[in-house]
């Protein structure tokens, strides 16, 4: 025998007890999954990959980006995004030169798209990542002496550039920590400049790639 129900009127609090818990209770953090072979990757195994048809990043275990480091595989569609950082302390741009790349404000990132053959030019904003084509020679006159521009790997890595106190500063960096980037400015942006806590995580970021960059040295004349 089944056991009697309790009136309507009496299960109803438990119903919303039940409702609400979804609200106050701290969700579950979500597994990262390779979303080549779905085999869930852990915060030290997580790699991305550049989908060069959709112009997107995929989330990679490590073996699946080991793959497609190889020249060639799945005929080029997928390329992992390396992890090398280096900077070009002598590479010098004045104000004019700046103004010439159209950015309107003080950092912006840059990476050759490969099926188009061109450079893009994209800067955070409010709205997420902003993009201004760079015609051949603009590229050449503003980037083009630096060391780093030789070495630009398409679709995978870009050359960051941020102006401050009457200097720019340029790396060569994996494109994701670009896009990562461009969200947080995107979250944390306030007002017109974007406010004391964005200019405070960009100066940690760029902490962290100047941390992190080896320099680049000139090649010696044989």
């Amino acid at each position: 025998m089944s056991a009697p129900q309790a009136p309507a009127e009496r299960r109803a609090p438990v119903a919303r007890i039940r409702g609400l818990r979804r609200f106050t209770t701290a969700p579950e953090p979500r597994q990262e999954r390779c979303e080549l072979c779905g085999v869930s990757v852990t915060e030290g195994g997580h790699r991305h990959l550049v989908d060069t048809e959709k112009r997107a990043l995929a989330c990679a275990c490590t073996p699946c980006a080991l793959l497609f480091e190889r020249p060639g595989a799945a005929d080029g569609r997928f390329r992992t995004v390396p992890d090398r950082y280096l900077s070009d302390p002598d590479h010098r741009l004045d104000d004019g030169a700046w103004e010439l790349l159209q950015i309107p404000v003080g950092v912006a990132f840059f990476f050759r798209n490969a099926a188009l053959d061109r450079l893009v030019a994209l800067y955070p904003s409010p709205a997420g990542a902003t993009e201004s084509e760079l015609d051949p020679d603009t590229w050449q006159t503003v980037l083009g002496t630096s060391r780093l521009a030789a070495l630009l790997e398409p679709d995978v890595e870009a050359l960051l550039m941020r102006r401050t106190e009457g200097r720019a500063e340029c790396y060569l960096v994996p494109i994701d920590i670009c896009y990562e980037l461009v969200g947080r400015m995107r979250l944390l942006w306030q007002g017109f400049d974007g406010g004391a806590e964005a200019r405070a995580d960009l100066q940690a970021f760029f902490a962290h790639v100047e941390g992190r960059a080896r320099t680049q040295e000139k090649r010696k004349p044989r």
